[in-house]
């Protein structure tokens, strides 16, 4: 045995066995009688506690022509209930010592609060109040939408490389929301009333749609007694059927190609439909993450060392994937160019790269070491209070469960380079795929 594919040997076996020391976050999860799941994560190095809450709806539950209600409505969870005046909510979080914040997906959305252990069940009785209480009116919600349009306007409308990642989503999904931006389309989002945002509320914050979270210097006993004060008399309801939209087989190639002065650079993005851990060919989920991390996670990848290092035409170089969405999910390369150096040059020293890999197959030992470095990325993934929470917050809210999580560097342990391979030849496909091009145009 050569002493590199010893060495991953060892590696391997290594970073298992923390792994499995290391995988079950120390988390529980039980369900209270009106169907909020709850997941308790103990970490009593510190006081200090985050509560999350996920609520199983986001822009792909979204009615037609209403695109952005989802995250409009969570900014105006902010705005008031029947016990906290609008805009109160934050400045009280700050008052106790605290931070908060949200986050819309197309999946799902969440709030959270860090805050020191003991204020935990004073954050807890504000959230619960905000599952059912919230009062808005035309006085905060008109104001409020102009906030998301200004939103809309600096994080993607003034941001080019935001903005071709708009389109190029809207280009590889035909059918599945992910088409539509979670922040919404401008025209729809100036249409955006206090009704829709009722309807969206009533339709989905229910506690049987929600997952709790509570990570940091708790018990599982202490949550359970709090969760079961302040949550558990929120009545269940019924909530609407999520929509499972099937995506079409893609036919042709995509290409978009975007010029602006506000970028010194090329940027390159090659994306293809991929399976998700829900949607498709689901078995190679765990493959594509290996995948994308031999062909581009990091400076010993295939594709960085090929094009930054060995021919010096790329700054940077890498490949994208996350199987976590319900539906399709996207696998692809993406890289920044070097000065003067000709977009089709450096598309076919890119495509040479990966039709090689494709053609020969990856190797044992470079497998070995990618499942080693992701199995020790897990490792540390469960410092902190807020990683590990949002992880199982995530896997929960879209469905997956803490076994899911808690398995996940073994499962990842037990991909083979056959199945590696076999992910690579299911998935890249240069005849259905998504290229967007952005390129510098000098001002005159």
């Amino acid at each position: 045995m050569r002493r590199s594919a010893l060495l991953a040997s060892f590696l391997g076996a290594f970073v298992a066995a923390a792994a499995a020391q290391a995988r079950p976050f120390d988390a529980e999860t039980f369900t209270l009688a009106n169907g909020l799941q709850v997941a308790v994560i103990a970490n009593h190095r510190a006081p200090i506690a985050t509560q999350m809450v996920w609520y199983k709806a986001g822009a792909d539950d979204e009615p037609r022509g209403k695109t952005g209600i989802a995250h409009f409505l969570e900014h105006l969870m902010f705005r008031g209930t029947k016990e906290t005046p609008p805009g109160a909510f934050s400045r009280i979080i700050a008052a106790n010592g605290g931070r908060d914040n949200a986050f819309t997906t197309h999946d799902y959305t969440a709030f959270y609060q860090n805050v020191a252990a003991d204020r935990l069940e004073f954050v807890m009785k504000l959230e619960a109040e905000r599952m059912t209480g919230l009062v808005i009116t035309d006085q905060v919600v008109l104001p409020e939408r102009q906030v998301i349009i200004e939103e809309r306007h600096s994080r993607i409308d003034n941001n080019p490389a935001a903005l071709l990642d708009e389109q190029m989503d809207a280009a590889l999904y035909l059918n599945q929301r992910y088409h539509d931006p979670t922040i919404g389309w401008e025209s729809e989002m100036r249409g955006l009333a206090t009704a829709d945002a009722l309807a969206f509320y009533g339709n989905w914050y229910a506690p049987n749609n929600a997952v709790l979270v509570i990570d940091g210097d708790v018990t599982v006993a202490q949550v359970k007694a709090l969760a079961e004060k302040y949550y558990g008399p929120i009545p269940a309801r019924p909530v609407p059927a999520r929509l499972a939209l099937d995506e079409p087989p893609k036919v042709a190639a995509i290409r978009l190609t975007m010029k602006s002065n506000r970028v010194a650079d090329i940027n390159w993005n090659r994306a293809y439909l991929a399976p998700s851990y829900q949607s498709g060919e689901t078995r190679y989920a765990y493959a594509l993450q290996v995948l994308a991390e031999v062909l581009g996670g990091g400076a010993s990848s295939r594709l960085y060392r090929g094009l930054v290092v060995d021919q010096g035409i790329a700054i940077s170089a890498g490949a994208f994937y996350d199987p976590q969405p319900r539906g399709m999910a996207s696998f692809g390369f993406d890289a920044t160019l070097r000065k003067d150096v000709p977009v089709a040059d450096f598309e076919a020293a890119l495509e040479k790269i990966v039709k090689a890999a494709l053609a020969d197959g990856l190797t044992e030992d470079e497998v070995a070491r990618a499942k080693s470095r992701m199995q020790t990325a897990a490792i540390y993934d469960q410092d902190g209070v807020m990683g590990p929470a949002r992880i199982i917050g995530a896997a929960l809210a879209a469905g997956r469960t803490l076994e899911d999580v808690q398995n996940w560097p073994d499962r990842i342990g037990a991909v083979t380079v056959e199945e590696v391979n076999a992910a690579a030849r299911l998935v890249i496909h240069d005849d259905v795929a998504v290229t967007a091009v952005l390129l510098p145009q000098p001002t005159s």
